[in-house]
């Protein structure tokens, strides 16, 4: 019996059937593409769209009854910007990241560069100073303001029994002092950030150039700025500009601790914004306040990135 020979396809068909599974192939990554980008349109850009929408009209809560929203155009920015409660507010915002981001930072190197050496019981160390990142802001925060109690605080009553202070201090009470407390509350927050990142990068600086400039006779602190400052400068780059965007918008410690007080002494933009959106039921000029904040968050990130690569190429 003769067996019978599959026809050839010819060409054309080959063509057809490598442009047809192109097309399957693409539809499959749009596929998979297409749940992400749902997800970023529904819960980031549609909020993104209605507060700035929001921002331009009287929205207030007979909008929820009524649907009019009259719009005002830039009357919300006019008077969030020309009142004296938001420019306080907006230097204490400063004061706050500054100090925090300063704080978190050098105490983060330190302890990053401290658990850089292996000795006993450094991974259980390591592993005990995530803890205030993992606790819940509510729930540091809420601790906080007990342990800074200006009559049951046990601050104050540590500083008494060492006859370090003959009274208690006004920690979230005093004007001067409520600010500070809260920078440091912040910092204690964000130093196991800082420390783990700034770890990651330290492991990635190869160990034999500090065997060279220990052979040149480097010591600790040319090490550090010859080899390690330079090579860990991207790393730095990241943390800066996230611990930045995240600390101007810290709204949960100052809620709890002091609520933006005591007389505004630690408001910020985040909490004025929180004000007026939820306590005034301004949600318009609210929506301003946040998108300001959202503008000075993007252009501190554009400038400092556009100075460290110009240092970095010089």
């Amino acid at each position: 019996m003769r067996s019978r020979s599959r026809p050839v396809p010819d060409a054309h068909g080959k063509e057809r059937a490598v442009a047809q599974a192109r097309l399957w192939e693409r539809l499959a990554q749009w596929m998979f593409l297409v749940p992400a980008v749902a997800y970023l349109l529904l819960f980031f850009g549609y909020p993104i769209v209605k507060n700035i929408v929001m921002s331009f009209q009287q929205y207030t809560t007979t909008t929820f009854y009524t649907g009019a929203a009259p719009f005002v155009g830039l009357e919300n920015y006019s008077e969030i910007l020309s009142s004296d409660l938001f420019s306080k507010a907006l230097l204490t915002t400063v004061l706050f990241t500054a100090g925090s981001i300063c704080g978190q930072f050098v105490l983060g190197l330190a302890f990053a560069l401290f658990f850089q050496r292996s000795f006993p019981l450094g991974r259980v160390l390591r592993s005990l100073l995530l803890l205030p990142w993992l606790l819940p802001l509510v729930v540091a925060g809420t601790t906080w303001r007990w342990m800074l109690d200006t009559d049951t605080g046990v601050v104050n009553n540590a500083l008494r029994d060492l006859h370090l202070l003959p009274s208690g201090t006004p920690w979230l009470t005093g004007t001067s002092q409520a600010l500070v407390s809260v920078i440091l509350i912040n910092i204690w927050v964000g130093i196991p950030f800082n420390t783990t990142i700034l770890y990651g990068g330290l492991q990635d600086i190869p160990t034999h150039l500090y065997e060279a400039a220990k052979l040149d006779g480097a010591g600790p602190v040319t090490s550090f700025r010859y080899v390690t400052w330079p090579l860990l400068r991207p790393v730095v780059s990241v943390v800066m500009v996230l611990g930045v965007i995240y600390t101007v918008k810290v709204l949960d410690i100052i809620l709890v601790v002091t609520g933006g007080g005591p007389a505004n002494a630690t408001e910020t933009i985040a909490t004025h914004s929180y004000e007026l959106s939820f306590q005034q039921f301004e949600f318009g000029r609210g929506a301003a306040v946040s998108n300001v904040l959202v503008v000075i968050s993007l252009v501190f990130a554009v400038v400092y990135l556009r100075a460290n690569r110009r240092a970095q190429n010089a």
